[in-house]
């Protein structure tokens, strides 16, 4: 994509596409997107994709499923709905693993926070198209 803010998650505040269906905090109240959801700001976007992914460290540690990013990007991004394996490869790319480098740390650890936070800092980079320095640090 040519400018990620234009972008429709970057439009909505969304950096991660999170779908409708939830009351997330901070959804504006009149959306316009009738698909994904619309934050009033990029933090709230983010906070629900935090909520996401620990909603799913709690799925897989039930399941027994490993907490991985193959694991995580497959439930994600479905291969009916995406290029599953080429997104995988390029959140890897951009968390510095080298292929096939899947393990996280668990998020409860702070190594695991870390582990965390730059996948999805690499999401919202396949997600919105945007270079990882455009990723807002703190929001």
């Amino acid at each position: 994509m040519k400018n990620f803010k234009q972008s429709r998650g970057w439009r909505n505040n969304n950096p991660l596409n999170i779908r409708r269906g939830e009351k997330w905090q901070g959804l504006v109240s009149e959306p316009t997107d009738t698909t994904f959801c619309q934050f009033i700001t990029m933090s709230h976007g983010y906070r629900a994709g935090v909520k996401c992914m620990m909603s799913y460290y709690r799925l897989f540690c039930q399941t027994g499923k490993a907490w991985r990013i193959d694991n995580i990007v497959s439930r994600w991004a479905p291969p009916n709905e995406n290029k599953t394996m080429k997104y995988i490869g390029h959140v890897c790319e951009l968390m510095g693993r080298e292929p096939g480098d899947y393990a996280l740390q668990s998020p409860l650890t702070v190594p695991g926070r870390y582990d965390l936070a730059l996948l999805i800092c690499a999401m919202t980079c396949v997600e919105t198209g945007c270079p990882p320095s455009a990723v807002p640090v703190g929001v």
